[in-house]
């Protein structure tokens, strides 16, 4: 661990390091004491107890954390940040008492956006979402998962992800881009949602290669079948895409256990998930991805089984689901505030969500998600005097340095 540390490129000292480290005993796998984190390269090098550093290692660039808590960076893990558009008219239709669903029958909704965001140029879908990307950042966001969906055009759909990929150049920020082609109908086949799903299988697929790294499908009985979803992962497997799932978000579908069998990295919403759906996602390792922004702002009264999926063990992630029409909240902090208060999550459990989890979510648990030697240098220091306080407290920011790839970035 010394001779690690001897090697390093730059240190911090005097941090409190909730490494949300299964490994290491007691709440946010938070040793006692004051630590040192070294940094060689874009990776952590070692955690050494500041009471055994060797003050030779202090010739290297050294940061002072003063005592500040530190955690891995934050991972938001669903999001649909590329589009144009607003929504904010369908959301003064749901609070007079129209459904989500009749809105979208009458060809708002998905459909909305899809319209403007296909009357948006790649640049101008970039400039909207920028703004986006870096609030989430601010707040300490160091990857993030962005989906396509409102194109449902080959050639939309590659501009959602191009956009999605130059995000991740202009920002710092790890961008994990999903093809979400399968995300309703759109007009140009309306009726014949398999032969979308064809288009998809034969076209989309092959020409998304090296600008997505996972597909996604929205498994719901306004959008496709269990049957075509999985039609539509066994060809994503062969052309060598990650799998995910929308699931029983407003209906139980079977839809997560469509994606456990074909061992998807996650299955998200499941506000109706039931044993055999959780049984399904344990028996897979596939990670449960809660989004009560949007089961808030929809004002849903079903809760996903967050006892259920503790007790199974089976890894629950949070993410932001940040959208135009049913999640219109850039900030991971509310998330996983959200998730404490509507769906009985610990602080603790809210940030093993939001970093370690969500890390699984997108297939980088082995890189990204916590302070473990070995693994990539992005974590923040947070002005906070106890871990809880990052979730609990919101409308200020006490992060005050976020570190990415060993170094310090701003945004």
């Amino acid at each position: 661990m010394l001779s690690d540390c001897a090697t390093a490129d730059c240190i911090w000292i005097n941090l409190r390091p909730a490494t949300l480290d299964p490994a290491i005993a007691g709440p946010y796998g938070a040793p006692d004491g004051l630590w040192a984190l070294a940094v060689k390269g874009e990776t952590i090098a070692a955690l050494i107890p500041m009471d055994v550093l060797d003050s030779s290692i202090l010739e290297i660039p050294v940061h002072d954390a003063g005592g500040r808590w530190a955690t891995p960076g934050l991972v938001d893990c669903h999001t649909h940040l590329v589009f144009a558009g607003s929504r904010a008219a369908e959301w003064e239709m749901r609070l007079a008492g129209v459904s989500y669903s009749e809105i979208a029958r009458r060809g708002g909704g998905i459909l909305n956006t899809v319209r403007a965001t296909r009357a948006a140029s790649e640049d101008e879908l970039l400039a909207l979402a920028l703004p986006r990307a870096k609030a989430l950042a601010v707040e300490g966001v160091t990857c993030v998962e962005i989906k396509s969906g409102y194109g449902l055009t080959l050639a939309d759909e590659l501009k959602m992800l191009r956009v999605a990929r130059r995000i991740g150049e202009q920002l710092p920020l790890d961008v994990s881009p999903t093809l979400l082609a399968a995300h309703v109908v759109p007009p140009e086949f309306s009726g014949r949602a398999d032969d979308y799903i064809d288009h998809i299988i034969h076209d989309m697929l092959p020409a998304a290669k090296g600008l997505a790294e996972a597909v996604d499908v929205f498994c719901e009985g306004i959008a496709f079948s269990t049957a075509q979803c999985e039609r539509l992962f066994t060809a994503a497997k062969a052309h060598g895409f990650a799998i995910k799932a929308h699931a029983e978000q407003l209906t139980l579908q079977r839809g997560s256990e469509a994606v456990a069998r074909h061992g998807g990295w996650s299955a998200d919403h499941l506000e109706f998930l039931d044993e055999q759906g959780v049984n399904a996602l344990r028996a897979a390792s596939t990670v449960a991805v809660l989004l009560p922004g949007s089961f808030y702002f929809l004002r849903e009264t079903q809760k996903p089984p967050a006892a259920l999926l503790r007790a199974s063990c089976v890894p629950m992630a949070l993410a932001t689901d940040f959208n135009p029409g049913t999640s219109p909240f850039a900030s991971l902090r509310l998330a996983m505030n959200q998730a404490c208060v509507m769906f009985g999550l610990s602080p603790e459990e809210a940030l093993r969500g939001a970093t370690a989890h969500a890390a699984q979510a997108l297939g980088r648990g082995a890189q990204l998600g916590t302070l473990t030697p070995g693994k990539r240098a992005d974590f923040l220091l947070w002005d906070v005097a106890h871990p809880a306080e990052i979730v609990c407290s919101l409308g200020t920011n006490p992060l005050v340095e976020r570190v990415v790839r060993g170094k310090v970035t701003h945004v």
